[in-house]
């Protein structure tokens, strides 16, 4: 009789330990999905950037040390893994380009411009998106592999605490600031 309640008590261990195991690999696997999702963003941010700098070399072609800053940007950014230094380089880089613009009215009226201008504007939503969405699998997993049981088992069987997406400098100057809103009068 003993021996039946201790296979028993070894079976329910065993099958707590692979429903733990298993539930945090699918979340394990969300959160990898959620990288790879801001890598996708990023790259088609990327893809835009040259149709972008032609455009405005049409319009502007002697501003051509802030399109080489832009081209040379990406070209960093583009390089193997993703690093946020050099995403903010590539931004502030994009937002020179993008003023330009302003400073050039036939260049802003432009409809490649602006069709240009509203794919990378639904590009960044979508990275926003992206990171917020990284940032929700993040929790779900590091709070499924800190709960008991799973904090018991969890870093024998190999889960790691995933780090949640942080802000940059350049949105961290966005985020953090407060809006001047001024009304012409």
């Amino acid at each position: 009789m003993e021996l039946i309640i201790l296979l028993a008590v070894i079976v329910l261990l065993l099958l707590v330990l692979v429903g733990i195991y298993n539930r945090l690999v699918g979340l394990r696997q969300n959160v990898k999905q959620g990288a790879a999702d801001i890598d996708a963003q990023l790259r088609q941010r990327h893809d835009l950037i040259p149709n972008l700098v032609n455009t405005v070399k049409g319009y502007a072609g002697h501003e051509q040390e802030t399109l080489e800053q832009v081209i040379a940007a990406r070209n960093t950014a583009a390089q193997g893994t993703i690093n946020s230094a050099d995403e903010a380089q590539l931004r502030i880089a994009l937002d020179r380009v993008l003023a330009l613009g302003e400073a050039y009215p036939d260049l802003k009226a432009s409809a490649n411009f602006q069709e240009l201008q509203s794919e990378l504007a639904d590009v960044e939503d979508k990275l926003a998106a992206s990171r917020r969405a990284l940032n929700a699998a993040v929790s779900r997993y590091n709070t499924a592999r800190e709960t008991f049981p799973a904090v018991m088992f969890a870093g024998a069987m190999g889960f790691e605490p995933a780090d949640f997406h942080q802000l940059d400098d350049s949105e961290k100057g966005i985020v953090d600031q407060v809006p001047n809103v001024q009304f012409q009068g």
